[in-house]
């Protein structure tokens, strides 16, 4: 049976809009599927490691052949198991909301972190990168407060959708559903906020 990871984006709890339309997702999901594994991956639990010059170095020792040792090898553990426990699923809902134009700092973290060669990726001089994650789906929720389609760049410039989904397919995840909640500063809330769940479960019953 397939495997759903929610891996949520916002540390903002029961306030979090984009948590609140990934948990009408995730009902959804259950009700369809019952008995399904779904788990969550809160970015900031505090269980996703740094990627700093001990990762850096042990990912070019990696990539030069070689064997990451002592502080390397430690940080390239903590790396590798998290993409596997990333990897273990073949179905991921990703809730995202806009920081400033672009994702928040703890998905490029993870990003960061999973985003290792033989894993993600592998690289070719003459034919350059292949995504290795083929075969999985994913939902992603994007939400925004001021930024929404249409708008003028006075209002922002969407640095989210267009990274999060080129990361995806970058890493080989073509098979991409979105749900979007951008009711702006001077849209309705409720009438967004409406459609966005509609969304988010016409998505879930068949994902």
């Amino acid at each position: 049976m397939s495997r759903l990871l929610h891996i949520s984006a916002s540390p903002r709890g029961g306030e979090s809009i984009s948590l609140g339309i990934a948990r009408t997702f995730v009902e959804e999901y259950r009700a369809a599927r019952p008995g399904a594994t779904v788990d969550h991956f809160d970015l900031w639990d505090g269980t996703l490691p740094e990627f700093g010059p001990a990762a850096a170095g042990a990912k070019m020792t990696v990539f030069g052949g070689g064997v990451p040792e002592g502080e390397q090898a430690e940080a390239w553990t903590a790396a590798v198991r998290t993409f596997e426990r990333f990897d273990s699923y073949d179905r991921y809902l990703f809730s995202v909301p806009m920081w400033n134009g672009g994702v928040p700092y703890k998905l490029k973290q993870f990003i960061d972190v999973v985003s290792q060669p033989a894993m993600v990726f592998d690289v070719h001089p003459e034919t350059g990168y292949r995504g290795l994650l083929t075969g999985k789906r994913a939902a992603v929720v994007y939400t925004s407060a001021v930024w929404g389609p249409g708008l003028g760049p006075a209002f922002g410039n969407d640095f989210q959708s267009t990274y999060f989904d080129d990361w995806l397919r970058w890493a080989g995840i073509d098979d991409i559903q979105e749900i979007r909640h951008h009711p702006t500063l001077t849209g309705s809330y409720e009438a967004e906020r409406k459609q966005a769940d509609e969304r988010a479960r016409q998505i879930a019953g068949t994902f």
